[in-house]
């Protein structure tokens, strides 16, 4: 499930909407942020991705005119990506086919009592794997 589920989630959004489930990603988590924009570092976290392999796909995003970056203002020693209104637009295109696919795929198989458990084991995984997670783990909280 682990490699079938985001290889078929990557394969609907590349057929129906000409981009990568990665790169919706990118584009989904900007399209959340105050004025659309994130410190690229944060985005690599919510998207899941490396620092290198995200500037590759928002250099990407840059030449489709869906995505700019420009120096932090308030640290120019980072960077901040930024949704413009293209890219919104390509979001907005794209979310109804994907919301579909994941309901699809995923939810319309289980029981309301089956996506309980599985909401209850995400959020046990979750906290395990992130950051704060593993501190607390290191400390014997949990």
């Amino acid at each position: 499930m682990l490699i079938l589920l985001p290889a078929s989630l990557d394969a609907q959004l590349q057929r129906d909407s000409g981009i990568s489930h990665f790169e919706y990603a990118v584009m989904s988590a900007l399209s959340e942020a105050p004025q659309r924009t994130r410190c690229m570092s944060e985005l690599a976290d919510l998207a899941n991705g490396s620092l290198s392999r995200l500037s590759h796909v928002v250099k990407r995003l840059e030449r489709r005119g869906w995505v700019r970056r420009e120096p932090r203002p308030e640290d120019g020693r980072y960077t901040n990506a930024i949704l413009t209104g293209e890219g919104w637009d390509k979001v907005v295109e794209s979310a109804p086919g994907h919301v579909e696919a994941v309901r699809e795929m995923v939810f319309d198989v289980l029981s309301e009592e089956e996506v309980e458990q599985l909401r209850r084991i995400g959020q046990r995984i979750h906290l395990r794997l992130s950051p704060h997670g593993m501190m607390a783990q290191r400390h014997g909280q949990d």
